[in-house]
């Protein structure tokens, strides 16, 4: 189940929309490495450049929520910290296992749903926040 950007995923943040794209093509990078039956070295490095690259996201996400004063920071930041775990527990999953059939529906369903939802919702939220906030890096 490939992730698929278009327009309404965008959120007007130049910066995070960049980040957002080169997460899904991380992410697909990874689901066609599992699908192709990669070697487990070539899986570990995706998996741990995605998880580097989401921890650079979210602290790019949250620089700016406090920058703007963001209204809704702490939710938005416990939502970025719970995906964490779950990431860090199925990169503990794949460095114990392998990679594993619930591996490979880890990343499929939950990975990309959780995307999916969070650029809709609490993502759209910030953007359009940052808009109202006049904040620079929401100009196009």
């Amino acid at each position: 189940m490939a992730l698929v950007w278009d327009k309404s995923l965008s959120v007007g943040v130049k910066l995070i929309d960049e980040q957002h794209q080169e997460l899904f093509r991380q992410v697909n990078g990874l689901l066609d490495a599992l699908a192709k039956n990669q070697p487990s070295q070539e899986l570990g490095r995706l998996l741990s450049f995605l998880g580097k690259y989401t921890d650079d996201h979210f602290a790019a996400e949250e620089r700016l929520m406090g920058q703007y004063k963001y209204p809704a920071a702490s939710a938005h930041k416990q939502l970025h910290a719970d995906f964490v775990a779950a990431f860090l527990k199925l990169k503990a999953e794949f460095d114990l296992s392998g990679p594993t059939a619930n591996v490979s529906i880890t990343v499929s369903r939950f990975v990309c749903q959780w995307l999916r939802e969070h650029i809709g919702g609490a993502d759209a939220a910030l953007g359009k926040f940052l808009h109202s906030a006049g904040a620079k890096e929401a100009r196009a």
